[in-house]
């Protein structure tokens, strides 16, 4: 066996044993318990639902190694300040992703610097379902994720081209499965600055995606970047040939359908105009439709938050070879259903809204706009 892939699946083993104790309790990064599970039980408090009305059915994930349904550790904790809502997060972090202690001070030091980012404001949020609904919808559904050794860290899927005739052991790329923090039933991380998404994804051994790469894992279809971007041309003018050639697909298929993705949230009554004090990020827990997921198995490409992602307008700017580019926004959000504002297909590219490079210190930020990552593998 390849020793690389041989570690790998070392590590899947190892995945295991913390898993199974997140299940119980909270545990520490090498899956002993740290007493945490009790303290939440005391403080624990229920979050606020606003609707757990849709139906689910969907098949489990397809991936080649042992299955794992974890529970979140904490899943009933809601804090009442961002502080020991980031605190919180990050102990989930280390249970579930296997994070090692640089990679966790890393990212505390990031959200330490971040005015705003985290699960929304504590104050003003409205969840659309609660996590532990969200688990009781996978369950129900008979979800199962499994983990793919190729990608070397948890809930990531690898990204291949079988129009192609790729096959998976081609792929070159994994992608998070949900969004940030990449767990299943946990809310994702919003008022996130797309430097800041880019340095968070950089503290866990990942990068942000290139637009194209999000667009493939929700198609279904990773292609080359040269059939994807015509770097010659200016950023607009790349955009208008790409939309105008782009196939018409959805995550779940062909046709549209509000209802099987997170759409029938709400906004905020405060929330005109937007802003930190006045919106909440009332998204509901990744992975809560599990219906909403591609062919790779990657989940809310649709609904929930919107998603941050590089841009690149020359080829040395591709994430996949150690550049940035422009900053790009994918997908549509929780409130979709009611407000059907652009065009979702997978592989739509938006206008250049807010548009800054993709490391500016003042590139946008929104209640409802979060970010996945992505790793090479090879």
């Amino acid at each position: 066996m390849d020793p690389s892939l041989a570690k790998r699946a070392a590590s899947s083993r190892s995945a295991e044993a913390i898993l199974l104790c997140a299940l119980l309790t909270a545990c520490g990064p090498e899956g002993e318990t740290s007493g945490a599970g009790d303290a939440a039980s005391a403080v624990a408090e229920p979050a606020l639902s606003a609707s757990a009305s849709a139906s689910v059915s969907a098949s489990a994930v397809s991936a080649p190694l042992e299955p794992s349904a974890p529970r979140l550790p904490e899943e009933d904790l809601y804090p009442k300040t961002l502080a020991e809502q980031r605190a919180a997060l990050l102990r989930r972090m280390t249970v579930m992703l296997r994070l090692e202690p640089g990679q966790l001070d890393e990212l505390r030091a990031l959200l330490d610097k971040a005015p705003f980012a985290g699960q929304g404001n504590p104050d003003l949020q409205q969840y659309a379902l609660t996590r532990r609904e969200c688990r009781e919808r996978r369950e129900q559904a008979k979800v199962v994720e499994q983990e793919d050794p190729l990608c070397g860290s948890p809930f990531m899927s690898p990204l291949w081209d079988p129009e192609a005739g790729q096959t998976a052991a081609q792929a070159k790329v994994c992608i998070d499965r949900f969004e940030f923090p990449n767990m299943p039933c946990d809310y994702p991380v919003t008022w996130a600055m797309a430097r800041e998404a880019a340095l968070m994804c950089k503290a866990v051994g990942k990068r942000l995606c290139d637009a194209h790469e999000w667009e493939g894992a929700c198609a279904g279809a990773l292609r080359e970047p040269e059939a994807e971007y015509d770097f010659k041309l200016p950023r607009g003018d790349m955009r208008h040939r790409h939309n105008a050639k782009r196939e018409i697909v959805w995550a779940y298929g062909k046709e549209r359908s509000f209802e099987k993705c997170a759409m029938d949230s709400v906004k905020s009554k405060t929330c005109l105009p937007d802003g930190w004090k006045n919106c909440g990020s009332n998204t509901y827990p990744a992975g809560s439709f599990p219906e909403c997921k591609s062919a790779f198995g990657v989940y809310d490409q649709h609904g929930n938050a919107a998603e941050h992602m590089n841009l690149p307008l020359k080829p040395e700017q591709l994430g996949s070879r150690g550049g940035s580019g422009g900053t790009e926004m994918k997908g549509s959000w929780f409130i979709f259903k009611k407000y059907d504002a652009h065009p979702d297909d997978c592989r739509w590219r938006a206008p250049d809204w807010h548009g800054t490079k993709l490391m500016a210190h003042d590139s946008h930020l929104n209640y409802h706009l979060g970010f996945r990552c992505c790793r090479d593998v090879r």
